[in-house]
C-alpha cells in the first residue's frame, strides 16, 4: 500500500554525493532539507540542482525545504575546543569574551545580559549543561553550575520558561531568504517564531523578493505555545521542532504539545513536520531502538504530515537505512489507522467559505458513504488535495497537475500521491477521459473502480474546483 506519512531528510557530509542522493530518493525521501545553519550559498545551489535531476530520473516530486538558521544563541568558542564543568563551580558568560576557558566564554547572542536576571536557569548543550544565574553586571552574566560536563564550542543557550528576545530573522537569514528564492525552494522554514508578526514579516521579505515558497514556522520557543492559533493563520504550516522547546517548556510537557498542536494544525488546514531525535540512534546504528520505532509510529497516529530525520541523513553512518527504516515504522502504522469514526462530525463542525473548500469537503463526505477507491484532485495550485489530506478518509488521494511547482509542493502532503499530467485540452470531459486513463495506464485504478474526480471550470484556473464527478472506472 502507499506510504501516507511523509519523510523529510536533512542533507550534509553523509548525504549530498550523487551517489547517495540517488539511494535516498529510491529508499522513499519525499522532502529534503537544506539546512542554512551550515554550508555557502553555492553549496545549497549544488545539491537543489542534484535533487532536482535526480528525483526526475526516478519520476517523483521532491520537494525542497529550505531551513534557515535563526538567531544564534550559542557560546562562544574554548581555547581547547572544549572545557570539563564542575558542579557548584562558578562560570562566566561574557558578551565581550573572545576566547573561552573553564572560568568563562563568549556569547554569540550579546544581549543575554539584558534578558536574564539573577535566579534564571540557562539550559545549554539542549539542556545537558545547567547554570543558575547568580549576577548580571557590566555585560556579564555571572552563574553557578548545577549540573556539569563537557561544553565545547558553539552549544546552544536556552532560557528556562523562555523570555529571549532575540529576533527571528538576523542579517544572515534575510540573505540567506534571497538564496532559497533563487534555488525555488518549495517550503521555507522560519526558526524561533514567537508570535504571527514573525511570520508575516518572513513571507513579506520573501514574496518582495520574488520567491512562492510555502511558510513553515518551527515551533521551539516557550513564547510560540501561547500564540500557536495566530501563528499557525500566519503560516502554511508548522515544524514541532522538539529539540529547544523541549528545553524551554521542560522535557515532559512535548508529548501532550505535540499531539496539540498537529491537530489543531490539521484543524486549520495547516501542514506538520515532526521532528527531533526521531531515530538519533541511527547516527552511529544501522537498526533503530523500540522506542525510536514507537516515536514515529506516535507522531503518524498524531496524524504529522511528515516526519523528519536530521544528523541521522546529514552526518550519520546509515542514512539510507535510517529512511528505510522510518518508511517501514509508517507503512505498518498506516494500515492500524482505520477512517476516522467520527467523519460526519468533522464535517458538521467545519465552515467553508469558499466553493473549492467546499468541493473538497464533499467528495471527502462521499467517498466515505459510497466506499470509494480514490479521490482524484485535478488541481493547479494544489489547495484541493490539501482541504482532502486534512481528515483521515482511510481513501487514497491522487493530485494530477500540469504546474511542475506544485508537483513538487504536494510531495509533503500526508495520504497524496501527485503525478504530473500535462494538460492538453481545456475541455471538461475530455480532461476528465484523458485523467482517467492516465490513471488506469498508472496503475493507480482498476476498471470498475468507483473513483471521484474534483476539477473546476474554466479549466487552467487556479483555486476554481467548482465541481465534482463520481465515475466507474471504464464504463465511458
Amino acid at each position: 500500500m502507499p506510504r501516507s506519512t511523509k519523510i523529510v531528510a536533512t542533507l550534509g557530509p553523509a548525504s549530498s554525493s550523487a551517489d547517495m542522493l540517488d539511494r535516498l530518493i529510491g529508499a522513499g525521501v519525499d522532502v529534503v532539507r537544506l539546512n542554512f545553519s551550515h554550508g555557502t550559498a553555492e553549496d545549497h545551489m549544488a545539491r537543489a540542482r542534484l535533487v532536482r535531476e535526480i528525483a526526475a530520473r526516478h519520476k517523483r516530486g521532491v520537494a525542497i525545504l529550505a531551513d534557515l538558521q535563526g538567531p544564534k544563541i550559542r557560546v562562544g568558542k574554548f581555547k581547547d575546543g572544549k572545557v570539563s564543568l564542575e558542579n557548584g563551580a562558578t562560570f562566566v558568560l561574557d558578551a565581550q569574551a573572545e576566547i573561552g576557558d573553564d572560568k568563562s566564554v563568549g556569547i554569540d547572542y550579546k544581549e543575554l545580559p539584558q534578558d536574564v536576571r539573577a535566579g534564571d536557569v540557562l539550559l545549554l548543550d539542549d539542556g545537558k549543561i545547567v547554570l543558575t544565574v547568580d549576577k548580571v553586571l557590566d555585560g556579564k552574566v555571572y552563574t553557578t553550575v548545577k549540573v556539569g560536563g563537557v561544553l565545547s564550542n558553539n552549544k546552544g543557550i536556552n532560557k528556562q520558561g523562555g523570555g529571549l528576545t532575540a529576533p527571528p530573522l538576523t542579517a544572515k537569514d534575510i540573505e540567506d531568504i534571497n538564496t532559497a528564492v533563487a534555488l525555488k525552494a518549495d517550503y521555507l522554514a522560519v526558526s524561533f517564531p514567537k508570535s504571527g508578526a514573525d511570520m508575516y514579516m518572513a513571507r513579506e521579505l520573501m514574496r518582495a523578493r520574488g520567491g512562492k515558497s510555502l511558510l513553515i514556522a518551527k515551533i521551539e520557543r516557550a513564547e510560540a505555545i501561547p500564540a500557536l492559533e495566530e501563528i499557525l493563520k500566519a503560516s502554511d504550516g508548522i515544524m514541532v521542532a522538539r529539540g529547544d522547546l523541549a528545553v524551554e517548556v521542560g522535557d515532559a510537557a512535548v508529548p501532550a504539545l505535540q499531539k496539540r498542536m498537529i491537530r489543531m494544525a490539521r484543524e486549520m488546514n495547516k501542514l506538520t513536520i515532526t521532528a527531533t531525535q526521531m531515530m538519533e540512534s541511527m547516527i552511529t546504528s544501522p537498526v533503530p531502538t523500540r522506542a525510536e520505532v514507537s516515536d514515529v509510529a506516535n507522531a503518524v497516529l498524531d496524524g504529522t504530515d511528515a516526519v523528519m530525520l536530521s544528523a541521522e541523513s546529514a552526518s550519520g553512518k546509515f542514512p539510507v537505512e535510517a529512511v528505510e527504516a522510518m518508511a517501514r515504522i509508517c507503512i505498518e502504522t498506516d494500515k492500524s489507522m482505520d477512517a476516522d469514526v467520527k467523519l460526519d462530525q468533522e464535517f458538521m463542525h467545519r465552515v467553508f467559505t469558499r466553493i473549492d473548500q467546499a468541493i473538497a469537503m464533499s467528495a471527502l463526505f462521499t467517498a466515505h458513504h459510497l466506499k470509494v477507491k480514490a479521490l482524484v484532485a485535478l488541481t493547479q495550485s494544489g489547495s484541493t488535495a490539501l482541504w482532502m489530506s486534512r481528515l483521515n478518509s482511510g481513501v487514497p488521494i491522487y493530485a494530477l497537475t500540469p504546474d511542475a511547482e506544485t508537483y513538487t509542493k504536494l510531495a509533503l502532503y500526508r495520504d497524496t500521491r501527485t503525478f504530473l499530467m500535462p494538460q492538453r485540452t481545456h475541455d471538461r470531459e475530455a480532461l476528465l477521459a484523458e485523467s482517467e486513463k492516465f490513471l488506469l495506464d498508472s496503475g493507480m485504478v482498476e476498471r470498475g473502480d468507483l473513483i471521484i474526480i474534483t476539477i473546476g471550470e474554466p479549466i487552467g484556473k487556479s483555486g476554481g474546483t467548482n465541481s465534482l464527478k463520481i465515475v466507474k472506472v471504464g464504463e465511458r
